[in-house]
């Protein structure tokens, strides 16, 4: 009895030194990605002035992103398990540092193009990346609280974004470069800074940290393998990684968060211009104005992840966000600039405090040997709603002069998935996760869970 005790200490302490020293570098990464995948919002009217970048120019380059990112995507996690969690989010940011650098010396819309297509390319993988690497050093039952944390720094991410861009914004004519110019090349030199430190500071696996006991890593490393022995048991001990893939559930999860991530990048990279609309605004003041709703998803977010702890069941939760970004975004589509600011940072709320929500289900649920290519499926295919977003923003712009039109769309788009929730199934019984022991019993195990086709078993 006194050996089960001290290994669930062992257990228990391991994981919280995980949470102090790996998860504080992981965020520090997701700042640097954000800022570089953001920056172009706020330097688009200076693209436009100083390089001929018209709105719907604009609003494909920040849409390749995405199309670069969904086809690099699954063969950059292949790649990811075969040199390991450090190596390749190691390469991952040093390659976006350098192209997002690059940017700084863009002069035509060609040339911004391809920028943003390898800017994608060279990014493709991060997220799965750090939610890989998470299934294999935290417990499931810490699992879901540390993708929360994860995923809510990003809209601290997102809200530094605005003050950064527009203190290097300011910057204009100093050493004779442009304010754009100071905001891609900095933000990019400080990624790849950041990504050479990662790799004396990040290590590949459990028995590599120096930070941990060896009764820690012993404990760790057996609640990671029982974890993973249980999944393969409750599904036959056979599984076709590619197979399962076909799943209509996690298409469905595909679906669902396309909508999430229409709403997200949508608001990235066209809040500015939004912002940009209130009277006797400047690049500082609309930097700083663009940061509020990002810093109203940080505090939904973590009054969501509390609420979540406590629910049997996540859907209602997740119908919930996606609804008050429906509203929100609704509401923004009607009002004067001002109040439109306002009900956007309600509907950051929402669709924020969606995306922790949502991936609760597919991580928690998946077998082991498919949750990196699953999650990287559901992540590019969803990312594309980063494509579309943006673009199709940039097209009703030119046309209309008002991205109103957009809003209502974003709106609708929230709405059907909030439907589309209540198709997830909740897997219970026999077979189920639920059923393989204990192990699963914890903060992101409740529900959502996603049955095996027969080809997987």
């Amino acid at each position: 009895m006194q050996s089960v005790d001290t290994a669930v200490t062992d257990l228990a302490s391991a994981t919280k030194k995980f949470f102090r020293r790996v998860l504080p570098i992981m965020l520090v990464m997701l700042v640097c990605n954000q800022l570089n995948r953001s920056n172009i919002g706020y330097a688009q009217d200076h693209l436009q002035a100083d390089v001929g970048i018209g709105a719907a120019a604009y609003g494909f380059g920040a849409g390749l992103f995405f199309i670069a990112y969904a086809i690099f995507e699954l063969p950059s996690n292949v790649m990811m398990e075969k040199y390991g969690a450090k190596v390749w989010l190691t390469r991952i940011m040093i390659s976006w540092g350098i192209v997002s650098f690059l940017m700084a010396f863009v002069q035509n819309e060609m040339m911004f193009y391809v920028l943003r297509f390898l800017l994608g390319a060279a990014e493709a993988g991060f997220f799965p990346a750090v939610i890989f690497y998470f299934a294999r050093w935290v417990p499931a039952g810490q699992r879901g609280k540390a993708t929360a944390i994860f995923i809510a720094g990003s809209s601290v991410a997102a809200a530094l974004s605005g003050p950064i861009a527009g203190l290097l914004l300011s910057l204009h004519d100093v050493l004779g470069l442009r304010g754009w110019q100071w905001l891609f090349g900095f933000e990019g030199l400080l990624s790849v800074a950041v990504g050479i430190t990662v790799f004396f500071f990040l290590d590949a696996k459990i028995h590599d940290a120096k930070w941990l006991t060896a009764a820690e890593k012993s404990a760790l490393t057996g609640a990671i393998d029982q974890e993973d022995a249980e999944h393969t048991k409750a599904h036959g001990g056979k599984v076709n990684r590619w197979k399962m893939l076909l799943n209509p559930q996690i298409l469905l999860l595909c679906g669902i968060y396309f909508s999430v991530q229409l709403s997200i990048y949508a608001n990235t990279f066209w809040l500015p211009t939004i912002v940009k609309q209130i009277p006797g605004t400047t690049d500082l003041s609309v930097g700083f104005l663009s940061s509020i709703p990002w810093v109203c998803a940080v505090f939904a977010m973590y009054f969501a992840a509390k609420w979540q702890d406590k629910a049997k069941s996540k859907r209602p939760l997740l119908v919930a966000a996606l609804l008050v970004a429906a509203v929100g975004t609704l509401a923004a589509a009607v009002a004067s600039p001002v109040f439109a600011l306002v009900f956007l940072a309600i509907a950051a709320m929402g669709f924020k405090s969606a995306s922790p929500l949502f991936w609760t289900i597919p991580q928690s649920t998946l077998h082991p040997l498919v949750l990196a290519p699953a999650i990287a499926i559901i992540n590019s295919l969803g990312n594309l709603g980063g494509f579309v977003a943006p673009f199709g923003f940039g097209i009703i712009k030119e046309q209309t002069g008002s991205v109103v039109p957009g809003l209502f769309a974003l709106a609708a788009a929230s709405t059907l998935a909030a439907g589309l929730v209540y198709f997830l199934k909740e897997r219970k019984g026999p077979g189920s996760p639920e059923a393989a022991g204990d192990t699963y019993k914890g903060t992101d195990s409740a529900d959502g869970r996603i049955g095996l086709p027969a080809a997987a078993k």
